[in-house]
């Protein structure tokens, strides 16, 4: 697995105001109103879950006590249960992807949203960029009660702004596949293309998808949400940026070719 630190920006025009304010709201909701994830009240009530989405009615679940077998043994875990949400639960789609799990939940998500959004951002413009953003969350949020809509799955909650930020790196591999990456990977140092960043982190998505999902996808991740935003942001990057950026971006077929 690779670890990008950034990437070349010496060719941006804008300023990442969107970027920077799509952080700061999610840092906020997660220190603010989940109180760094110690208000479980707040966060099961505005998390998404597959089976609202589907009947469109709210459902309430007690807190239960459940025995994990782990390799130290059984180990009894508090689940908490899902809570009233005060608005219609189809907007749970948008207000999930803005709460994270934990502080390397949200760390890591932010990360790669600032190192790929803010070249994105400048492809799109800052109105465009945020709709695109939007979409690929709510989409790839979609996608995930899609492949979770029956089952033991359809009363597993989901969050994170990882589907949105899956997006803007399948935005980032059509428009700068060649450009350069610094990445971390075997403990060394290296520039990498960003079709190498970006695909390793992708291949590396499907892999554990499949392997999750053989496992009875009880990793606790949403695999599904990770490579439907990606493909997602793959289809609207061209449609949503800017007609000199169109133009300059290869086109998906060379992007396969070059894959291939």
């Amino acid at each position: 697995m690779v670890f990008p630190i950034g990437d070349d920006n010496s060719d941006r025009l804008t300023f990442p105001y969107v970027t920077i304010a799509l952080i700061a709201a999610n840092v906020f909701v997660f220190v603010v109103l989940q109180g760094m994830g110690a208000n479980e009240k707040f966060t099961m009530a505005y998390v998404q879950v597959p089976a609202e989405i589907i009947s469109g009615k709210d459902i309430v679940t007690p807190t239960e006590e459940r025995v994990y077998q782990t390799p130290r043994g059984p180990q009894r875990i508090t689940v908490p249960g899902l809570e009233p949400t005060p608005v219609p639960v189809w907007l749970t789609l948008l207000t999930a992807i803005f709460m994270h799990g934990s502080v390397m939940h949200l760390l890591g998500n932010m990360w790669f949203l600032w190192i790929f959004g803010d070249n994105v951002e400048d492809d799109m413009g800052h109105v465009s960029y945020i709709l695109f953003y939007l979409a690929c969350g709510v989409l790839a949020s979609l996608i995930y009660v899609f492949f979770n809509a029956f089952g033991e799955g359809a009363e597993v909650p989901s969050l994170g702004a990882s589907g949105a930020i899956s997006g803007v790196l399948g935005a980032y591999l059509v428009l700068h596949p060649n450009r350069r990456v610094s990445v971390i990977a075997l403990r060394i140092l290296i520039d990498v293309p960003g079709y190498v960043a970006v695909g390793i982190w992708f291949l590396f998505q499907v892999i554990s998808g499949f392997f999750d999902a053989s496992g009875g996808g009880g990793g606790g991740v949403a695999y599904s949400a990770h490579v439907g935003g990606f493909i997602v942001g793959m289809i609207l990057a061209k449609p949503m940026s800017r007609r000199g950026v169109r133009a300059e971006a290869d086109s998906l077929v060379e992007l396969r070719r070059r894959l291939g």
